[in-house]
């Protein structure tokens, strides 16, 4: 039924007493709420991005919210125009009737502001004659305004995680400075884990892993292993050469002359010629390398091994423990890296120290190229036969591999009689005759055969002639030969 004006002064005592004032508030207040037509989007902009910067849910969106009183009541609305039972406004009330028309219907559009919809929920309440004022829809406008809040905040949350995540405490500057490095973004794919924690790395987390070990080798200069797996020389500049090493998905460049020693003497052939020579001896090598520089965007690096050596030196050969004791000394057997074969011998890294074994330091058999025993890449065990410390910036070492194992020779000879025949392979041919590899390790000394000098690799039956335990020497006679066809 229809409520008189007396019934609704009785009802809300606390109202204040509507005037003529009360009434151009409101006509001002919906006068600035229906703003030109160019001027609304500019509006609803504003209040868009205020929603999006604010992620508390619990936050005030609007100027009315703001005005809740500490015991989480709303504010009371705004003053009602008086109703008239019959069916007419008062003078001055025909712009509000019109105006909460507009914005009813303005209320179904996914756009209209908080402060909108409320102002629309006040004029349906004053077209249904038998709503209470008890039953005013204050406690639910806060709520609604709550949802759309938590609905905006969701969808800005959204589009972070959907962004590339930025580099942990690395932020691009407004300043114009150079960019920075930026993690890969994780992609929000579901995995399911046989475990608590996933075990097995995605190509993003490989990635990401990559970029996390070069950066630290930038920043605290952390020594990385890879392998020369090319070797690049510019058209336009053949002096310089790069040596090529991929770590993960990047490409590590280290010029030549960060990457090998430079020679003392050239010989008289062009510098550029004889880098790039030394450089090529050692693809396959196993190497150490700093990183210099990152270039994320195209996925190169720049590296350093001359630098890496000189820190594992520092470490390995000047530094001491507890009782003064250096890590690398004479005597010790140590684990060394293969990084160039000649025919002559091998040159190996021995903790940042390079140095030459020549091919009768390589085994107890007799050699004629190292190289078909040994190539770059390897790892040998080597002991230690002499350190020389007087220069700090290139301790000279020296090494040998054969003294590194036990001797065949005193296990190998005991297995031999004189006088009896053994079957073995011709290791080597020289002037002082032809050398027969036996099983063992161990090489017996025969002369020269009448029917001419065997090839190398042919199978012989040998007749022991004599054996010497003290030298370790062993000789005797060829007595049949065949050569594989």
């Amino acid at each position: 039924m229809t409520k008189t004006k007396k019934e609704i002064e009785e009802q809300t005592p606390d109202a204040e007493p509507e005037t003529t004032g009360t009434e151009s508030d409101i006509n001002s207040h919906t006068d600035l709420e229906t703003p030109p037509s160019g001027e609304v989007d500019a509006g609803m902009t504003d209040l868009e991005l205020a929603a999006a910067n604010t992620l508390d849910p619990d936050a005030p969106q609007t100027d009315l919210e703001s005005l809740e009183g500490t015991d989480g009541q709303a504010a009371p609305p705004q003053t009602e125009p008086e109703w008239n039972p019959d069916g007419q406004f008062e003078p001055g009330e025909e712009g509000f009737a019109s105006q909460t028309d507009v914005e009813s219907a303005d209320s179904d559009a996914s756009s209209q502001t908080d402060l909108d919809m409320e102002t629309a929920d006040i004029g349906v309440a004053q077209s249904a004659g038998d709503t209470t004022a008890e039953e005013a829809p204050e406690p639910a406008v806060p709520s609604r305004r709550r949802r759309t809040s938590r609905k905006k905040t969701e969808e800005v949350q959204h589009a972070k995680d959907e962004g590339d995540d930025a580099t942990e405490g690395e932020e691009q500057s407004d300043s114009g400075q150079p960019q920075k490095l930026r993690m890969p973004g994780r992609r929000r794919q579901r995995v399911v884990s046989i475990d608590a924690e996933r075990t097995v790395e995605t190509d993003a987390d490989r990635l990401r892993n990559d970029l996390l070990d070069l950066v630290e080798s930038l920043k605290s200069k952390k020594i990385l292993t890879g392998t020369i797996q090319g070797v690049e020389r510019l058209a336009d500049n053949p002096e310089m050469s790069y040596a090529v090493i991929y770590h993960g998905d990047f490409k590590v460049i280290i010029p030549v002359l960060e990457a090998i020693e430079e020679p003392a003497d050239y010989r008289g052939q062009p510098k550029g010629d004889v880098l790039h020579y030394l450089l090529n001896k050692r693809l396959g090598a196993e190497v150490d390398y700093i990183v210099k520089g990152i270039d994320q965007e195209h996925n190169v690096v720049a590296g350093s091994r001359l630098e890496a050596m000189a820190l594992k030196r520092r470490e390995y050969y000047f530094r001491t423990d507890r009782d003064g004791n250096y890590q690398i000394y004479e005597g010790i057997r140590a684990e060394a890296r293969v990084i160039s074969v000649i025919r002559a011998g091998v040159f190996v890294d021995l903790f940042g120290a390079e140095c030459y074994i020549p091919l009768r330091e390589l085994s107890y058999q007799r050699w004629v190229d190292a190289a078909q025993h040994y190539q770059p890449g390897q790892r040998v065990l080597v002991r230690v036969l002499e350190v020389d410390r007087s220069d700090r910036n290139h301790p000279r070492v020296t090494a040998s591999v054969k003294q590194a194992m036990e001797n065949p020779y005193e296990k190998a000879l005991k297995k031999y009689v004189v006088g009896n025949r053994y079957v073995g392979t011709v290791s080597m041919v020289d002037l002082n005759g032809v050398f027969v590899s036996l099983d063992g390790g161990i090489d017996c000394l025969c002369t020269y055969p009448k029917r001419g000098r065997p090839p190398r690799g042919a199978r012989a039956t040998v007749r022991i002639l004599g054996i010497n335990h003290e030298n370790n020497r062993i000789w005797g006679v060829i007595t049949h030969m065949s050569t594989m066809r």
